[in-house]
């Protein structure tokens, strides 16, 4: 995949182009108690686009896999204000005390509307921790604009299965691009973002009650939520560090143990953001996938789209 970069207003004439690189599709799935299952087969899935069943010629269970871990750190003035940047360390310790055989890390750091690589990546989660503890807070925020950059950077991870794990307080006032602009080119990547959203507890209070949202509570955590949604990875939001220990084993949980599925789209057609969902002919429901991807139209089978015969549309 290139490099992301902004879009850019097209003729609407201009239909035809040529198709993005295959499409994967991380899928977590859970029984009725929230525990993942395991050793579903390829029958057991029915993926739809747009209400048609897809042709998926990849399927593969993931579990205990190691993953590359792309980290991007919020190193902005905001983040020294009420722990923090104390809580996004403790949240990096937490991911690598729980790491596999196998498992690497990257470290970026964005602040004053810049992005920098502080440690390549590395299977040492001591060179990892020493780089984050020299982490000082300073300068504006342009988290949109590290964030496009991120997916890139996780090829150069030795693993399969990769993520990137997002630490920030959600505050955006120096990024070029816009929230739509960022949307529109997630839309457009296969590789999970988890934000975790710091907060101290005034704030945190204002998002969660029904009464004083104010600005900067609701819509900055709205936005994390929508890039955890397009991208297929998960949110947490804490104002307390021993809390974003759990947000990393639930992270841990959805990266052990899923299922992937792909497909190759038409060679040439129109590019546009294509919704997907997934049926199950278990008694079991889908907890995590993305929401969509953004490329030509995919590889459509015959037969019902409402799931196998015993299906059970989630």
């Amino acid at each position: 995949m290139g490099a992301p970069v902004a879009p850019s207003p097209e003729p609407s004439a201009k239909k035809e182009t040529v198709s993005v690189g295959y499409v994967l599709v991380p899928v977590v799935v859970a029984d009725r108690k929230g525990r993942t299952v395991p050793g579903l087969r390829e029958s057991d899935f029915v993926l739809l686009c747009e209400g048609r069943r897809v042709a998926f010629d990849l399927f593969e269970e993931s579990r205990d896999a190691p993953v590359s871990f792309t980290i991007l750190l919020d190193g902005s003035g905001s983040m020294g204000l009420a722990g923090k940047l104390e809580g996004a360390k403790e949240a990096l310790r937490a991911l690598s005390q729980q790491r596999r055989t196998g498992d690497d890390f990257n470290l970026h750091v964005f602040a004053s509307g810049e992005v920098r690589e502080v440690i390549p990546f590395t299977t040492e989660p001591g060179v990892l921790l020493d780089a984050v503890d020299r982490v000082k807070p300073f300068g504006k925020t342009a988290f949109y604009d590290a964030l496009v950059r991120m997916p890139d950077k996780s090829l150069l991870g030795k693993n399969g299965s990769r993520a990137i794990i997002l630490l920030t307080d959600g505050i955006d006032n120096a990024s070029t691009l816009s929230q739509q602009q960022l949307k529109e080119i997630l839309e457009g990547i296969d590789v999970p973002v988890y934000p975790l959203g710091l907060r101290n507890a005034a704030a945190l209070r204002g998002w969660k009650g029904q009464g004083a949202r104010t600005g900067e509570a609701l819509i900055n955590l709205e936005i994390l939520e929508e890039i955890a949604m397009t991208s297929g990875g998960r949110l947490a939001v804490s104002d307390d560090p021993k809390d974003l220990r759990d947000a990393i084993t639930l992270i841990e949980n959805d990266l052990r143990s899923q299922y992937l599925l792909g497909f190759a789209p038409a060679a040439k057609g129109q590019v546009r953001f294509r919704s997907l969902a997934v049926t199950m002919a278990r008694p079991v429901r889908v907890v995590k996938m993305r929401a969509g991807f953004k490329g030509t139209a995919p590889p459509y089978r015959s037969g019902p789209t409402n799931g196998p015969e015993t299906g059970r549309p989630n």
